[in-house]
């Protein structure tokens, strides 16, 4: 593709309809969002530029913006960020047409459901490096006994092995105590993914994939478990009717 004018692909909606969302298409133009209808379903695009957008925040949170937007009109799949067309032609004929039956299933699969992130974070590392030596008398024996060491070389063995053996306690505790919140939600959820943990204090980042009806009954079950774990843990909830973290459509042109 040259740098010419194309078609940015944000999503396929479940409506059949032309219908125009607002100025909201990516790239700060203030490009005009709208649908572009094949039989009963449609592509969410905006005029754009044929460039590679990087991956920033605000261009993340530009391709999401339209999502949400779009699925005020009806359920939507999520398109990978930074799919660009040519024009509108090779839209309806090489997604809409090809893959037209996919995403009927697929949004008939999807309709009435929404997902829910939570991630649950400790809230102070010293206490729970603490506890750790409180749970394994090993490593408490350990760090009692090196005070007394008078040894350079062996104080210095000793802290790497405290070390090892701190580090695998808490990986252990991390895996523990978010199996338990996550055991504590699966009950109310049809799907979940366990997204990557990114630093020490992180025990659970976990998308749930739920009945829409069920809104209610998860945000009871997370505000239970933030009164149970909210002294030592933070949990951050997040909810949206586009399932960002279930459905990537990946088209190739």
């Amino acid at each position: 593709m040259n740098n010419q004018e194309g078609r940015y692909l944000y999503g396929i909606l479940a409506d059949g309809e032309r219908k125009e969302l607002g100025p909201i298409g990516i790239g700060d133009r203030n490009d005009t969002v709208y649908t572009l209808p094949y039989q009963d379903i449609a592509a969410v695009i905006s005029c754009s530029p044929v460039v590679k957008y990087p991956v920033t925040r605000d261009n993340a949170l530009a391709h999401a913006k339209v999502l949400d937007r779009a699925v005020e009109e009806g359920t939507v799949l999520p398109v990978k960020f930074c799919t660009i067309a040519e024009n509108e032609n090779a839209i309806i004929d090489k997604v809409l047409k090809d893959r037209y039956q996919e995403f009927v299933d697929l949004l008939k699969e999807m309709s009435d459901k929404m997902e829910f992130g939570i991630r649950a974070l400790w809230r102070d590392k010293d206490a729970v490096y603490e506890e750790i030596v409180e749970e394994h008398k090993d490593i408490k024996a350990l760090k009692q006994k090196l005070l007394k060491e008078k040894d350079k070389q062996k104080r210095y063995a000793g802290a790497v092995k405290v070390g090892e053996l701190v580090e695998k306690a808490l990986a252990e505790k991390k895996q523990r105590e978010g199996t338990e919140i996550l055991e504590a939600l699966k009950p109310l959820s049809l799907k979940w993914k366990e997204n990557s943990l990114y630093g020490d204090m992180n025990i659970l980042n976990t998308a749930f994939l739920t009945f829409r009806e069920r809104e209610s009954a998860f945000d009871e079950k997370v505000h239970s478990l933030g009164e149970k774990y909210g002294e030592k843990t933070n949990l951050k909830y997040t909810s949206s009717l586009v399932p960002f973290n279930f459905v990537e459509i990946v088209i190739h042109w």
